[in-house]
């Protein structure tokens, strides 16, 4: 299982700025407290970012959005990945199709569609388990959505929040696309060219302005 704990394109357990960063946040304590410890900084200190889809590896980079301060789930889930794995943590990479029923206002309106895909999560095995967790949504952002911020415990499973504080469905997962030991990124612009073709143009090539 070493090859988990591996350095990968994206993946990236030994850069100098993620080891530093993980060091000022991890603290004293087991294993598990350090990981879920990680798991809360990457939620509220980098801002979640819908529009920084990217196909680019180096803008995939773990060292990338640490130093951007934001990005998508899957940048996310990435800077999680990596310094579990620094942890010595054996972690992979997640993805999954999801429905916003809430919508995503100008998101919604440029993808055509409350589907959000390939939504990034995490899975690590902590104390001989495998369990998933999403440190995906701030606080911030989930005070103006009005949910609860997706705590984690380390020991159990939490992914995205399905009601709101009034009841309200917020996230269903439609599908699971699995777990991933590297950032695929070939497939990831499949699913996205299957799921929103308008976004890309007659050669296939994601047109990020149609976003803006």
């Amino acid at each position: 299982m070493a090859y988990l704990l591996d350095q990968t394109m994206c993946i990236e357990p030994t850069n100098p700025l993620l080891l530093r960063q993980l060091q000022r946040v991890i603290g004293e304590g087991r294993v598990l407290e350090k990981v879920v410890r990680w798991h809360d900084f990457v939620r509220d200190s980098i801002a979640y970012d819908p529009y920084a889809i990217s196909f680019d590896p180096d803008h995939l980079k773990a060292s990338r959005t640490l130093e951007n301060g934001r990005g998508h789930c899957i940048h996310k889930s990435i800077v999680f990945v990596s310094g579990c794995r620094a942890l010595g943590v054996p972690a992979k990479l997640g993805l999954a199709k999801v429905r916003n029923h809430l919508g995503t206002g100008k998101l919604q309106e440029r993808l055509d569609t409350d589907i959000l895909t390939p939504h990034g999560y995490a899975q690590v095995q902590i104390e001989n388990r495998w369990v998933k967790c999403s440190p995906v949504f701030n606080v911030e952002l989930c005070e103006h959505l009005q949910v609860k911020p997706l705590l984690w415990d380390g020991r159990s499973d939490s992914l995205f929040q399905q009601q709101t504080a009034h009841g309200h469905r917020f996230m269903e997962y439609l599908e699971d696309y699995g777990v991933f030991d590297s950032v695929p990124v070939p497939f990831i612009a499949d699913v996205m060219r299957r799921e929103y073709p308008h976004m890309f143009d007659a050669d296939g090539r994601f047109m990020k302005e149609k976003l803006s």
